[in-house]
């Protein structure tokens, strides 16, 4: 038997072309086999979408947030069928799996919570001035309405919390817009669940058919297809810096462009000031060691580079933090493409001029995906010369830079590309000596951290998950927390209208009780 894609409330036909889910440790084929999709399913489901965005834009917040509080208990039920697929697919241990799966639940319920409360839509009203001279001022209202259909391209490091019911999917059908899923060939069966699980609660709410697909296929095409249909309306990502480059610029270059909210690459700099002391250098080193090897290192907010002072204490903390590293002993990646990514990186880096490994765990690459730790090690003038040295590698490696003075770390900070998160620790006092650093770090990253570890993402309001390029092609937006529903609606402003045509958010007596800017 094919599973096949679930195209609104159908099934994908079987079109000859299948593949496997891996077992990343083996590497040999799971059982299931799953069917491309062919473009024409592509079309239907984008058609689907299209049919059903006007009756969704028109769904109350309050339906929206019950659909979503479904979803999210339906997910939570299945925890145990996770467990037994996913820990398969990924290798991730049933903790994380656990845990995962309560992070994607709490986020759907965290934007039924918003929808309850409603103000997020921004409403603004202007009352008209009639009488106004010279000229009388005309009734205006504005407020927030979606977008239109989403396209959601799954994470290969989150299979739950960035995939196919994951913060790009809840943030959109919050807003509104159906959703168009695109799974991860990594996770496929992780992704049917949590898909049938989708459907099953579009159903019982009585939704549109279109509200949301979930597309199966192998390389790009498939993907290619579903950004370059005209019924998009807007893209969410979570990859590699060449995957999310790649649907942006398809996506800038279509007849009628539409936006890519892709969030891509970041080295998440660690910057340690001068004045810090050798016993907080121990404690900063197992900070960092549990921080670099969370996860087999597969986190967005992974510290890849840490800035140290070349002084004795520094060098505490650089064989402190080599010494905890050498115990982490092994293990597998979430797939071959990761794991073959993440050697060829620290394999380029190693062979820079000025780098000295430290340490590189003695693993034997014997087809699976299990891999070791590496720590290396180069100076500051080396890496202001060399652009490859800003390189990320994404896995449980770390490279030491060593700097003489403040000066320098300010000419790393303004040389640094775009970041999700930048840390500094030290002293308060240490921190407001250098405030011309901090000011530089805020034009760079989406957050800034003070004595505290970037792994470890708060799902909340005030998160910010985002960054300027190329952590993400639009550093004004997150894809974690409530704001990342703004990256899925526009404002519409209604003028002149009579009341009872207006939206309930915007009409005089305020039947929702939201928050709204009046004048």
């Amino acid at each position: 038997m094919i599973e096949t894609s679930l195209i609104g409330f159908s099934r994908g036909e079987e079109t000859g072309s299948f593949f496997h889910a891996v077992n990343p440790v083996t590497r040999e084929n799971l059982d299931a086999r799953y069917g491309c999709s062919s473009e024409s399913e592509v079309e239907r489901a984008c058609e689907l979408a299209h049919s059903a965005a006007q009756p969704l834009a028109s769904l109350p917040g309050s339906e929206k947030a019950k659909f979503l509080r479904s979803v999210a208990d339906r997910i939570d039920a299945a925890v145990e069928e996770l467990v037994s697929n996913m820990t398969l697919e990924t290798a991730l241990p049933e903790a994380r799996v656990r845990g995962e799966t309560g992070r994607t639940s709490g986020q759907l319920r965290m934007f039924a919570k918003l929808l309850d409360e409603g103000s997020w839509v921004d409403a603004r009203i202007d009352r008209a001035i009639p009488d106004r001279e010279p000229l009388p001022k005309p009734d205006l209202r504005a407020m927030l309405r979606p977008v239109g259909p989403v396209a959601v391209f799954c994470a290969s490091n989150f299979p739950l919390a960035f995939s196919v019911a994951g913060g790009d999917t809840a943030s959109a059908l919050a807003a509104g817009c159906p959703v168009i899923v695109k799974a991860h060939h990594a996770h496929p069966g992780t992704a049917l669940i949590v898909g049938k699980l989708m459907v099953e609660a579009v159903r019982e709410h009585g939704l549109p058919e279109g509200t949301f697909s979930l597309i199966f296929g192998g390389g790009r095409t498939i993907g290619q297809a579903i950004v370059k249909n005209p019924r998009l309306k807007a893209v969410g990502f979570t990859g590699s810096r060449k995957g999310g480059r790649a649907l942006f610029d398809l996506a800038s270059n279509r007849a009628e462009p539409i936006p890519v909210f892709a969030e891509m690459s970041s080295i998440n700099p660690l910057f340690l000031m001068p004045e810090l002391e050798e016993e907080r250098m121990e404690e900063i080193a197992q900070g960092l060691f549990t921080s670099a090897t969370m996860g087999v290192g597969q986190f967005c907010t992974n510290p890849g580079i840490v800035f140290y002072p070349n002084n004795e204490i520094g060098a505490v903390f650089r064989s402190s933090f080599v010494e905890k590293m050498k115990t982490f002993g092994s293990a597998s990646m979430l797939h071959k493409g990761i794991c073959d990514s993440y050697i060829s990186g620290i394999t380029q880096l190693s062979k820079q001029v000025g780098v000295e490994e430290l340490f590189q765990s003695e693993v034997h690459h014997d087809g699976s995906s299990v891999v070791g730790t590496c720590v290396l090690n180069t100076d500051v003038e080396s890496f202001l010369s060399n652009p490859a040295l800003s390189d990320e590698v994404f896995g449980p490696a770390t490279l030491l830079v060593s700097f003489s003075n403040t000066d320098e770390l300010l000419k790393v900070a303004q040389g640094m590309e775009g970041q999700l998160t930048a840390s500094l620790f030290g002293t308060e006092e240490s921190l407001s000596k250098n405030e011309n650093i901090l000011d530089i770090l805020e034009t760079k990253v989406g957050r800034i951290l003070f004595n505290q570890f970037p792994t470890g993402v708060e799902v909340c309001p005030s998160i910010i998950h985002g960054g300027p390029y190329p952590a993400t092609t639009d550093s004004r937006s997150t894809s974690v927390g409530t704001g990342a529903i703004l990256r899925f609606a526009r404002p519409v402003c209604y003028q002149g209208f009579p009341d009872d045509l207006l939206p309930f958010e915007l009409r005089d007596r305020n039947p929702l009780k939201i928050n709204r800017t009046e004048s």
